[in-house]
């Protein structure tokens, strides 16, 4: 029997917004529980008449991640959907670069016999082929940790805590595995896909931006022009430092072609992307992409939203739509 219609994927995934600090106990609806932010791709794992996994984009990744999908076929019943992070380990430490290999390879059998994914999950959208988004959080929680009692891995059953002190630890301590920071959840919330209902705390001063030009050519970058929506428009706000041969080669697979008209140029000033180099008169040729999110580390020296020196390339985020990126500009403007 398949999974009703409302819950047949793709499906909308819920989501969080930043905040500075550690919420408190009381903060959230029914109080905060607190779960490790994971550095991975999140997925939507759901069993009907097969297994299919799901980005928050609504792509299909089954393909990508095949021992995910043998594990779910193998201890998942039918009707569920299950909702987590696939992550890789390398060395005692999360690997994002080795997922983004998953999307664009031809030897994608070898890669994921030496590097294999693991799914850490963290909510229930589905049991027994009923929805469970509009239940509370810790009731959702409490039939995920049943379902949960019989795996092993690769699926695995996220940690949470109700504990300040130790979100606070884990905040702390595990940056050396790569976990980015925390999640905070209320108890009471129901899942709703779309909105920014959860809250989450990066350990790292970073932002994501839109990738929306190279210099160079498209298959091996030299730096990335960087852009933001303003009034509607997405502005160049600046450019990455020189990019490491390895990374270039890694990032040139995730570029494309423009898919239709662009918002830049072929060409602007040197000090369009360059803040300290206004006032040469040089132009800089540019390779236009399809807008991609990528994640940046950039000092605190700005020109409205424009970067004066440039910013360290840290990762793309394919599984990231460029929207999102325009709607916390957007709530980020109405806030101010």
């Amino acid at each position: 029997m398949p999974l009703p219609a409302e819950l047949r994927p793709p499906l909308s995934v819920a989501l969080a917004r930043p905040v500075p600090t550690i919420p408190t106990p009381d903060a959230m609806p029914g109080s905060t529980r607190y779960e490790p932010k994971w550095d991975g791709f999140r997925l939507l794992i759901v069993v009907d008449d097969d297994v299919s996994l799901w980005s928050r984009q609504g792509k299909n990744l089954t393909r990508s991640f095949p021992e995910l999908a043998a594990a779910a076929r193998d201890q998942l019943p039918h009707g569920v959907i299950v909702d987590g992070e696939a992550v890789i380990w390398n060395n005692d430490r999360l690997d994002f670069n080795a997922l983004l290999q998953r999307l664009n390879t031809t030897t994608l059998a070898r890669i994921a016999h030496e590097r294999p994914a693991s799914y850490a999950a963290f909510d229930l959208l589905a049991v027994a082929d009923r929805d469970t988004r509009p239940l509370p959080f810790d009731d959702r929680r409490t039939l995920l940790t049943e379902l949960a009692t019989t795996w092993s891995p690769p699926l695995n059953l996220s940690p949470i805590t109700t504990d300040p002190d130790t979100a606070t630890l884990w905040f702390e301590s595990l940056t050396s595995s790569g976990i980015e920071g925390i999640m905070a959840k209320g108890g009471s919330q129901p899942y709703k896909g779309g909105e920014r209902a959860w809250v989450k705390i990066k350990h790292r001063d970073t932002l994501d931006v839109i990738c929306a030009a190279v210099t160079g050519p498209l298959h091996h970058p030299t730096n990335l022009v960087l852009g933001l929506p303003v009034s509607g428009e997405l502005r160049i706000v600046g450019r990455t430092t020189a990019l490491p041969s390895e990374t270039a080669r890694t990032l040139g697979k995730l570029l494309r072609s423009p898919q239709g008209p662009h918002p830049w140029p072929a060409s602007v000033k040197s000090g369009a992307i360059s803040r300290f180099n206004r006032g040469s008169g040089q132009r800089v040729e540019l390779t236009r992409v399809e807008p991609l999110v990528v994640e940046i580390s950039a000092d605190v020296a700005r020109s409205g939203e424009s970067f004066r020196h440039a910013v360290r390339y840290l990762r793309a985020r394919p599984e990231i739509p460029v929207a999102e990126v325009e709607e916390l500009m957007s709530a980020r403007g109405a806030s101010e």
